[in-house]
Parts: C-alpha cells; sequence; structure tokens
C-alpha cells in the first residue's frame, strides 16, 4: 500500500507570532539533517589526486549503502536565536524518519515522508503535508534550507554541483564547502565506513553543531 493511502489532505496554517514560535521554527531546522539522498559529485578542487580518489572510493560506498541511521545532539542558531536538543534520524532508501526531542521543553517533532511526500508533525496548526520536505519548512517554518545537499554532507560526502574540499593529514575529511555553506568536520568514527561524529556548519549567521552519539 503506497505510505500516501488514507491520509488526509495537507493542512495549511499561517505562521504563528512570537518567540514559542521562532524556538519551534528553530527546532524545525534539525530536520536540515533530513531527507533525500543525493549521489555525489566526483569532482572537487583544493586537493591531490590520491585525496580525491579515496573519497570518491568512500562515497560510492555511503551510496550503495542507502539503509542507516544515527542518534546524536544538534544545536542550532541564527542571528536573533538558538536551540539544542536530540535528534534520532532513520533513513531507508528514500524513505526518512527524523525526530527531535528539546530537553527542556519536552516537546517533540517529526519529519516522515519519501521522494515527493513529507509530513511535519509537532507544530501547532499541524500537522502538514506537502510534496517536500524542504518546502515544508520553508512554509511553516519560515526556512530556506538545501535539504538534499544537507543529506549527504551529514555523512562526509559531497552532494551534486560544485564543491571544494579538504583533507587533514591522515587523509580524512576536513572541509566541504558547497552551495554556500561550509562544513567542517571535527570527528569521525574509527569504523568502516568512516562517518563524522562531530560536523559544524554554517552560513553567514546559520550555524548547525552535531554531535553523533551512535551511527548505526
Amino acid at each position: 500500500m503506497s505510505p500516501r493511502a488514507g491520509r488526509a489532505g495537507p493542512v495549511r496554517a499561517g505562521a504563528e507570532p512570537g518567540i514559542r514560535r521562532r524556538h519551534v521554527l528553530l527546532a524545525a531546522l534539525v530536520v536540515l539533517l533530513t531527507a533525500c539522498g543525493t549521489a555525489p559529485r566526483r569532482e572537487a578542487g583544493g586537493a591531490d589526486g590520491n585525496a580525491l580518489a579515496r573519497q570518491a572510493a568512500r562515497e560510492a560506498t555511503l551510496v550503495a549503502d542507502d539503509a542507516w541511521s544515527f542518534s546524536g545532539r544538534i544545536a542550532v542558531s541564527n542571528a536573533q536565536d538558538g536551540g539544542s536538543g536530540r535528534i534520532d534520524w532513520v533513513q531507508t532508501g528514500d524513505t526518512y524518519r527524523i525526530e527531535l526531542r528539546a530537553p527542556v521543553t519536552r516537546r517533540s517533532w517529526r519529519l516522515s515522508g519519501e521522494h515527493g511526500w513529507a509530513r511535519l508533525e509537532g507544530l501547532d496548526g499541524g500537522p502538514f503535508e506537502g510534496d517536500s520536505a524542504e518546502a515544508l519548512l520553508a512554509d511553516h517554518a519560515g526556512w530556506t534550507i538545501p535539504l538534499a545537499d544537507l543529506a549527504a554532507w551529514v555523512r562526509g560526502a559531497r552532494a551534486a554541483g560544485a564543491s571544494d574540499v579538504e583533507f587533514a593529514p591522515d587523509g580524512r575529511l576536513s572541509r566541504l564547502r558547497q552551495a554556500g555553506w561550509v562544513i567542517d568536520y571535527r570527528a569521525w568514527s574509527d569504523d568502516a565506513p568512516l562517518l563524522p561524529t562531530k560536523v559544524f556548519a554554517q552560513r553567514g549567521d546559520e550555524r548547525v553543531r552535531l554531535l553523533v552519539d551512535r551511527w548505526n
């Protein structure tokens, strides 16, 4: 049965004013670590050929392994506000489910979906449904973010399009610049395939810090 069967049509609600709405908006930003997987681009500048070849081979392994999940902690901020919480992200192919729990307010949010359909739960007036997770965030949280790109970045892979990469002395990816974002990889797991455990992303005043406790 299609995941859409039996679902009610999308709920359309106006933006909520006030401080609480801004905190909800920032929490929803966590789902920027979500959405559809993207095949990595094999070109980059600023790195030697051997390092790029190793990166390309690693990315090919990640593309082949399309069932994965992680649990960890997330902190997000912009020029006006900030927040943090626990995040659990599960993905199998194009199907994904991302949950965020705020420890102080004990509220939770969930973004789930597949290619061509997404559902955002936990915001007042919801749940909301639409053709894409990125559009839901833009409509109901006020953020325009490259969700498909970030789904690749969180695993230490390049998304489609021009990019520039830097590598640490041990050969691991240390910095990725793409689509106006700078993503720094501060720590990695020791298991194969290598996966990031500290990912810091920034674009202007927008910042996201992810600490992964466990990759599956």
